[in-house]
């Protein structure tokens, strides 16, 4: 096994594109990294970097070693946590990866709950884009990952899945906070702000609206879902969210929650996916036992949806 400090100088190399900016993070030579390279190619008997003026450019052996290197690295972090937690220096920790939206809206309430009921173990959260929570899951850098997607469509794979209907969300003194329901048509006589692309509701919302041949009056595009819920509390214009994403405002009172009819938008799902090498951790199922009862109060899960399966 190549020894740890090497893979370390190897990886950064990669990500710097360069010896002399690699030394200087990890401190120490530039030399002494580049002799260390040097004899690593000749052991293996290929160049794993192309040198020219620039810096250093990782050649196609080199991308086969550094994803290992990688992929290595991560093991012996998780090792080293595991180590920890038996010896009792630290206690376990779950790394959960939610969208930007649900990072803000649920998972407060969720945290809230887990730790009332675990107070041992401890909760790293990272916000992403639905893109960035896929990647974390299928990279191991988190051990549950919560995200929306189409429904039967691509995405995080799903060891539960809850069905979610938008809805607009408006101030509570807007004229539409009293209906039971909304159309399009109705909706589309006032200014909208919307998640951007890179969330699963700005593509809901456009095909939406031009299937049914209406007008989409966007005034603002964010990924950011508390932007767009403070500008909706304003009463300068509405948005579009599922219930999951507002719930804690719901109760403050500051904004409702409109559902709209029928089938006049695409429907889409909140998927939770697990960690493929994590099925014999236990925080890890604790944590994904609290999501499913929290987000159950709000949407029932699909019935079959649990798989019992994990991140591949």
């Amino acid at each position: 096994m190549l020894h740890s400090t090497l893979l370390a100088q190897i990886d950064e190399v990669a990500r710097r594109g360069s010896i002399r900016a690699a030394a200087d993070v990890l401190n120490v030579s530039a030399s002494s990294i580049n002799r260390r390279i040097i004899q690593l190619e000749e052991e293996m008997g290929t160049p794993l970097f192309i040198r020219h003026s620039g810096g250093m450019k990782v050649t196609a052996a080199g991308e086969v070693v550094v994803a290992h290197i990688r992929q290595t690295l991560r093991d012996s972090e998780r090792m080293k946590k595991r180590l920890g937690e038996l010896a009792g220096a630290d206690g376990p920790r779950v790394r959960i990866s939610a969208m930007h939206g649900l990072a803000a809206g649920i998972i407060p309430l969720i945290l809230r709950v887990f730790r009332s009921e675990n107070p041992g173990i401890a909760i790293t959260v990272r916000s992403q884009t639905e893109a960035g929570v896929e990647s974390d899951l299928a990279n191991g850098e988190c051990d549950l990952g919560l995200a929306y997607a189409w429904a039967n469509g691509t995405g995080i794979t799903a060891n539960l899945a809850f069905p979610t209907r938008l809805g607009v969300v408006v101030s509570r003194e807007h004229p539409l906070a009293s209906r039971p329901h909304l159309r399009l048509a109705e909706i589309a006589k006032w200014p909208i702000v919307l998640p951007d692309e890179s969330v699963t509701i700005n593509h809901l919302v456009t095909e939406a609206f031009a299937v049914a041949g209406f007008p989409l009056r966007t005034t603002v595009l964010s990924n950011s879902i508390e932007l767009l819920k403070s500008i909706a509390r304003t009463g300068e214009a509405i948005t579009f969210l599922s219930r999951i994403d507002v719930e804690e405002d719901l109760k403050e009172g500051y904004l409702v929650y409109v559902p709209i009819h029928g089938r006049d938008i695409a429907s889409h799902e909140l998927r939770l996916g697990r960690r493929k090498d994590s099925t014999l951790d236990t925080a890890v199922t604790r944590a994904e036992e609290c999501i499913r009862k929290v987000i159950s109060k709000i949407e029932t899960p699909l019935a079959d949806s649990y798989t019992g399966k994990t991140a591949e």
